[in-house]
């Protein structure tokens, strides 16, 4: 029997993903840098709102920036094995700020027509100038920031590497581990290390769907 490639492709994606576990110890072993660039570029080609892209990742591999993230998440172990320590930032700001490239892009592709790439700045202001009298600039952008964080958790799984998001870190100090104190329109979204693993984690289980998966409405 010939499988189609589709659906090689949703088992391999099926398999990967049920795989994925959450790993907390770390081989020292480098990352290839063409490995890490290839992910990030993975992780880069999540949707975002109005495609304005308003995320952005810092990898951090030296002593003394992993050292700063191991203060910022009060000793964890992620930070202090893994070879490598992704931020996520979310940029609550990117639509005050000239996203030409973005706009010319889409069109010069084919993928906006004339019409929608020009009005879409002005629709993108208009958009989150409504977010932004009801405060939540910042939460619009650390959706965003955090669809990319997924991409590149599935993405390393498939490369043999493993991920950890990592919550439990004090804002302040992670964003001046990464060189953004004191900047309001940025904000951490997720640290994440990136590493060989060196524990085997078994599936801890999910909830029976019935609890929460529902039709039409909430609890249904």
């Amino acid at each position: 029997m010939t499988v189609e490639p589709q659906a090689m492709d949703y088992a391999t994606v099926s398999r990967v993903i049920r795989s994925r576990r959450s790993i907390r110890h770390y081989r020292p072993d480098p990352v290839p840098s063409s490995t890490l660039r290839e992910l990030i570029g993975l992780a880069l080609e999540a949707p975002s709102s109005f495609n304005l892209q308003g995320r952005s990742v810092v990898t951090v591999t030296g002593e003394q920036g992993r050292a700063a993230l191991v203060k910022a998440t009060n000793g964890q172990p992620h930070p202090q094995e893994a070879p490598v320590m992704l931020v996520f930032v979310a940029e609550s700001g990117a639509w005050r700020e000239d996203r030409g490239d973005v706009w010319e892009t889409a069109r010069s592709r084919g993928a906006w027509s004339e019409r929608f790439a020009a009005a879409s700045p002005e629709d993108a202001r208009a958009f989150y100038g409504k977010l932004s009298a009801r405060g939540l600039e910042r939460e619009y952008a650390v959706k965003d920031a955090m669809i990319a964080a997924s991409f590149l958790m599935v993405a390393a799984q498939s490369a043999g590497l493993a991920t950890s998001p990592m919550n439990g870190w004090d804002e302040d100090e992670v964003k001046k581990a990464i060189g953004i104190e004191g900047r309001d329109g940025l904000h951490i979204a997720l640290l994440m290390p990136l590493g060989y693993p060196a524990e085997t984690r078994l599936h801890p289980g999910r909830r029976d769907h019935a609890l929460t998966c529902f039709s039409e409405s909430y609890g249904r």
